[in-house]
């Protein structure tokens, strides 16, 4: 049966903002999604039983507990959310998750920020732009995130999510960095968080240690990274679409 389930009933929010994690290009999402976590310490929240989700046990660092797969984690003082994902969501589970996963942030009026990468050849200056379902456009003009500069598709599961929102008339944001298209990059999630989700957020969030620790981050993701290139489809990404095509 499709459904999140909450762990810490207790855990009180209020409208939070909920950032997307799920690995795609350049694993944008993933590196945003635990740096928050682990800076914040937040809290184990809920878990998601979506159709179409991976039944794996996942085990953590000197903890003897597992966790499914995909998880929400929470922090009461900062009302914050965020989704952490350690597998690629499957194209075939996309429209099931999209659906039980909207359909949750609805019921708890939850603003979702959806994360992407557009696979790039990145210098110093990655370019953000924003898109955006329902009202939630204004938000982005009120940041200065700017729209995407060509037409283009989101694509994989954060695709279906940002469509979801619009099929429901939730409010959603999307997030769309350039990025290395072939390794885990931390420097465009540093620009994700600081041009992105800590003026929509209002929150400080310590970036310097994503790129103190880059070879690290890129060692400890590299294997996931190279799922993600062997099965591409299941990727989410933005990229540039034709006017004919």
């Amino acid at each position: 049966m499709a459904q999140i389930s909450v762990h810490e009933p207790d855990v009180a929010l209020s409208d939070p903002t909920l950032v997307e994690g799920l690995p795609g290009v350049g694993l944008v999402g993933k590196i945003t999604a635990d740096h928050l976590v682990e800076t914040f310490e937040m809290t184990h929240y809920a878990t998601c039983h979506c159709e179409g989700l991976p039944d794996i046990a996942i085990y953590h660092e000197n903890d003897p507990d597992i966790t499914g797969a995909v998880r929400l984690y929470a922090d009461s003082d900062r009302d914050l959310l965020v989704l952490q994902s350690d597998v690629p969501v499957s194209p075939n589970a996309a429209e099931e998750f999209a659906g039980c996963l909207t359909g949750w942030i609805r019921e708890h009026d939850a603003l979702p920020l959806y994360l992407s990468g557009r696979p790039t050849d990145p210098d110093d200056d990655r370019a953000t732009y924003g898109v955006a379902t329902g009202e939630a456009g204004d938000i982005l003009a009120a940041h200065d995130i700017a729209p995407p500069d060509e037409r283009g598709a989101i694509s994989g599961p954060t695709g279906a999510l940002l469509y979801e929102a619009s099929r429901q008339d939730v409010d959603a944001l999307g997030v769309i960095v350039e990025a290395s298209g072939r390794f885990p990059d931390p420097a465009a999630a540093k620009t994700l968080i600081e041009t992105a989700i800590e003026p929509i957020t209002g929150l400080t969030v310590e970036t310097d240690t994503l790129l103190e620790q880059a070879e690290e981050i890129r060692a400890t993701r590299q294997q996931l990274a190279r799922r993600m290139q062997q099965a591409q489809e299941e990727s989410s990404k933005a990229e540039p679409v034709g006017m004919y095509q």
